[in-house]
């Protein structure tokens, strides 16, 4: 990507993980799980326990463990006191700013941009515990989006996905949550998953995350001097590498579609590249009018 003309965002924070206690994934990602589990079926939980396989992560750890230690503590440190990936991530979030500012205001609307919280390892979200082992996520309750930037290592080294691109994907990834948040689409989606059946509220997650892919791909279209030589491959392999029955093969189980709650690589390659070619978030309707 061409970068090095972005203005680096200013809506960040950083929070210190010193100050978060000892309770591990038994504080943390273990108190998540019956909530992931209410909202997205047993699927859901399998996802995640089959990312913390693919991490290298014992399941097992989430048993037992303390809960308390005290709060994470939040910082907003000069932008040259953040590593080079941070920078890059900021620069991202930055144009994604612009650019649907752009789509916003051809609406007759103003777009209100999330925050980038970065941790190491632990932090603390609006929705809860924010593990290394989740990767990055966008939380509605407080429209924020939490990564580790650690997780882009895995990208280029457990999963073959190098590159700054993959950056920008999953950053705009999930910019496009946030979209579905102000825009009252995620609100109308959860409502439909209360009233589904465990694999029919899995199959509208497929869509949701799906949709983020597209939104993600009209970002890259829309800001005409990021695109460079080699992007588009790299975007595609990292879309692949996350897929749900890419994750599922790589933590040595049989893919089961009805747990899926992302999508196959193949169809998160399909909206991705439905972005990219569009540049048009209204050809982003993965849910066909259904919702």
């Amino acid at each position: 990507m061409r970068l090095d003309d972005e203005q680096e965002s200013g809506h960040f924070e950083v929070q210190d993980g010193r100050g978060g206690g000892g309770g591990g994934f038994g504080g943390g990602l273990g108190m998540l799980l019956p909530l992931i589990g209410s909202r997205f079926g047993c699927g859901g939980i399998a996802i995640v326990l089959v990312i913390m396989v693919v991490m290298g992560i014992n399941p097992l750890s989430l048993i037992g463990g303390g809960g308390g230690g005290a709060p994470v503590e939040t910082q907003r440190p000069a932008t040259n006191e953040l590593t080079a990936v941070q920078r890059t991530s900021l620069k991202v979030l930055g144009s994604t700013e612009r650019r649907w500012t752009d789509i916003f205001k051809e609406r007759g609307q103003t777009y209100p941009p999330p925050t980038l919280v970065f941790y190491s390892q632990n932090g603390q979200s609006g929705c809860g515990a924010a593990q290394s082992a989740m990767g990055p996520f966008y939380c509605p309750a407080d429209q924020r989006i939490y990564l580790d930037t650690d997780f882009f290592n895995e990208m280029e080294q457990r999963f073959n996905a190098p590159g700054d691109f993959p950056i920008g994907y999953i950053i705009a990834h999930e910019v496009g949550h946030h979209i579905q948040t102000i825009t009252g689409e995620a609100d109308r989606i959860r409502k439909a998953q209360s009233k589904a059946s465990e694999a029919q509220g899995n199959a509208l997650q497929v869509k949701m995350e799906l949709q983020a892919d597209c939104y993600a791909g009209v970002w890259a279209a829309r800001d005409t001097n990021l695109m460079e030589a080699g992007d588009l491959e790299e975007g595609m392999r990292a879309a692949q590498a996350i897929g749900d029955d890419t994750l599922q093969k790589s933590a040595g189980r049989r893919p089961v579609p009805e747990s899926f709650t992302h999508g196959t690589g193949a169809e998160r390659m399909e909206w991705l590249r439905k972005g990219l070619s569009t540049g048009d978030p209204a050809q982003c309707d993965t849910f066909g009018g259904s919702i």
